[in-house]
């Protein structure tokens, strides 16, 4: 099957595209740079928004893994609100010339504060501009898919475990903050519960996912249980090696995180079934 990946240099993108091609998959990976791209991928630089023509420019590929998206993890940018008519024109360009399934990664944060397990009928109510914009081009998104007759497949990622230090979430500022050397990091109290998943693992689900066409719809990318974030990251130090030390209550907890939260994996561990049952 052929697979474009756009965002494909990107925190998650290298590691999806690359779980991609070890499955066999023909994959063409587009961003503004691909330097670090896979290279057994058909790698394409280029503004993905300034296409025209975007199905018959990457070679009509059969399915679309949409993960560009700028300042993902600057809650607050203005660049959100920005591109989000760049995204749904994008979508809408891909899906009215011929695409069969478009994949979008989605966000947690389209739920925002929330108790429990979030599944694809769990309520709306972004309270950030990333949030705001995800979840709008979720329902534009929608209505795109089912006037055109597209597969939609919405990838609702949660959070991610990873120990790249070239990335943005906490894990990889640990990471950063590790490799130059320093020996302590400024936290929050950590006592928010959060469903956390390891970088591997969440690259192999979204991999998954969109090779399949059994089950769409919003899917959501997570491990399925809870665990606080305080536990979760004194244990990413722990396996990493690294001699840091947390700062506690040096930051105050974000006015919109959950106290427990986490995502209902129905749907992706019988994605992951099935797709045990084909090997």
């Amino acid at each position: 099957m052929k697979i474009l990946v756009t965002g494909a240099n990107g925190y998650l993108g290298t590691g999806i595209v690359k779980e991609l091609l070890d499955r066999g998959e023909d994959v063409t990976a587009t961003d503004f740079s691909v330097e670090r791209v896979d290279k057994r991928a058909e790698r394409m630089a280029g503004n993905l928004f300034q296409i025209e023509h975007p199905y018959f420019y990457f070679g009509k590929p059969d399915a679309v893994l949409h993960l560009a998206w700028r300042d993902g993890f600057v809650h607050y940018s203005d660049a959100h609100l920005e591109d989000l008519s760049l995204h749904c024109k994008l979508i809408q360009r891909l899906a009215e010339e011929g695409t069969r399934r478009i994949a979008v990664m989605g966000s947690m944060h389209e739920i925002v504060f929330f108790e429990g397990s979030i599944d694809e009928t769990t309520p709306c109510h972004p309270q950030s501009m990333y949030g705001i914009a995800k979840n709008a081009l979720r329902e534009a998104s929608q209505i795109i898919a089912q006037k055109s007759g597209t597969q939609l497949q919405w990838l609702r990622g949660y959070y991610i475990v990873g120990n790249q230090s070239y990335g943005s979430s906490i894990f990889s500022k640990i990471a950063k903050a590790a490799e130059d050397g320093k020996t302590e990091f400024p936290f929050t109290m950590g006592q928010n519960q959060f469903d956390f998943l390891d970088y591997g693992e969440f690259c192999c689900e979204v991999a998954e996912a969109v090779r399949q066409d059994k089950i769409n719809g919003i899917i959501n990318i997570c491990s399925g249980r809870p665990e606080k974030l305080a536990e979760r990251v004194e244990r990413f130090i722990r396996e990493n090696g690294y001699r840091i030390t947390l700062q506690y209550g040096k930051f105050p907890d974000r006015p919109y995180d959950s106290k427990a939260v986490w995502g209902n994996d129905r749907k992706i561990r019988k994605i992951l079934e099935l797709a045990g049952a084909e090997k």
